[in-house]
């Protein structure tokens, strides 16, 4: 459930077929969707590897309480990716197997386009009065719910506070400290840029940190702009310079908390779930000697990508009734408190994040509260799997010096209008 962990480049093949499944497609109010809504029965629920065990334990719990309507869990692998195409296949051979899925919060508006998800109106209402709106949002597709809050994300700044009492509040003011790293002989800094899912995040930061973004409210993109141009230069500029190491760009998450953990670097730009690996694990060197920051913008918290899971039932599902009972279970705000103690998650009910035991388990939480106030989602768009090819293949190009930024801009512009004109 670590969100945009190794996730692996989609084939050209996939991001056709769904390009051209978007263009075929409209959101569903009938058919599938509004049939079996009253029938129980023994369901299935779908997620990506469950490293951290929270899921096992709660589906014992449910299925204890529920004996004519157990859940069985299939688990898929940590590959974002293959998550991503093994659901597809499921929902469009509309068997109805996957009851429940664990949905990417990036997936909502594709899945959704097509007709596949559930939609969570009616009598199959969700109760979201007590979940972050940001959380809410990303559910959300033409304003309709389609997918419940399950666990959400942001970014956060991890630092040596052994070598920087007070962490920087400002893209330029940590640039600057980068002398301190190389005066220690250890990298700068670091966060998810090989090419993959993980750049478009910390791409889509930096643009949106910089004050622009990447498409606009009707999905047409808006990348060729001095702002959006000003946020990716400051990440080639960085590694241009060297306060991005050159092994930096093969990183994904676990690299950069490897080396982060090792004591070879001195600001990570990582996800929660590093807090309590870099606390506990034997081989981390900096369990007494690292903080915690929100992402540093450009006059204050910068804009983190909007990450996390929401949990939506599959349109073809036999036992809905059962399927909606689940969801609520496992958005309950007892479950989202072992989502946060067990697999250091982010909550996405908002009275958590000041629940005085939780927060002295998890100091963190005040922090990534604030980033995620500040978060930014990525694009939201039925075409999300071509958008973020033309991310991550432009910006890894000026990222590694082999375009220039205001090439590569361009180039994503292009890339990205082809995508969403379908």
């Amino acid at each position: 459930m670590r969100h945009s962990k190794k996730i692996a480049p989609l084939a050209i093949v996939s991001v056709l077929a769904m390009v051209l499944a978007a263009c075929s497609s409209g959101t569903s109010g009938g058919g599938a969707a509004a049939s079996n809504l009253d029938a129980r029965g023994p369901i299935t629920y779908v997620q990506g590897k469950d490293n951290s065990n929270v899921i096992r334990p709660l589906v014992d719990k449910w299925n204890a309480a529920h004996p004519n309507e157990k859940v069985t869990f299939k688990e898929q692998s940590d590959n974002a990716d293959q998550q991503h195409d093994d659901l597809v296949q499921h929902f469009q051979a509309k068997t109805g197997d996957y009851d429940v899925a664990s949905v990417d919060v990036i997936w909502t508006a594709e899945f959704a386009a097509q007709g596949w998800l559930e939609p969570l109106k009616d009598s199959m209402t969700i109760d979201t009065a007590g979940f972050l709106p940001a959380t809410v949002a990303t559910g959300t597709y033409k304003d309709v719910l389609y997918a419940a809050p399950q666990t959400s994300d942001g970014g956060l700044l991890y630092y040596r506070k052994d070598l920087v009492p007070t962490p920087p509040t400002t893209w330029d003011e940590m640039m600057g400290m980068c002398s301190i790293a190389k005066a220690n002989n250890i990298d700068c800094y670091a966060g998810q840029f090989a090419q993959y899912e993980g750049l478009t995040v910390n791409v889509a930061e930096a643009i949106n940190t910089a004050g622009g973004t990447v498409v606009d409210k009707d999905g047409k993109p808006t990348v060729d702009t001095p702002q959006a141009k000003a946020g990716l230069n400051n990440l080639a500029q960085a590694y241009k310079d060297g306060n991005i190491p050159k092994q930096a760009v093969t990183y994904q998450e676990e690299q950069g908390r490897q080396s982060f953990e090792a004591g070879k670097l001195m600001f990570l730009r990582n996800w929660p779930y590093v807090y309590n690996l870099a606390k506990t694990d034997g081989s981390s060197t900096v369990k007494d000697t690292f903080g915690i920051a929100p992402l540093p913008g450009k006059d204050g918290p910068g804009a983190s990508s909007l990450g996390g899971h929401n949990l939506a039932i599959n349109a073809t599902s036999k036992y809905k009734a059962t399927a909606k009972d689940f969801l609520t279970f496992m958005t309950s705000a007892e479950t989202e408190k072992f989502y946060a103690t067990q697999g250091s998650l982010a909550p996405v009910r908002a009275d958590l994040y000041a629940d005085a035991d939780l927060v002295k388990q998890l100091p963190y939480l005040p922090v990534l509260l604030t980033s995620i106030k500040n978060a930014v989602p990525r694009p939201v768009t039925p075409f999300y799997p071509a958008v973020t090819q033309a991310i991550q293949q432009n910006s890894f190009a000026a990222i590694n010096g082999s375009k220039s930024v205001d090439q590569a801009m361009t180039d994503m512009q292009n890339a990205i209008s082809t995508a969403v004109s379908k």
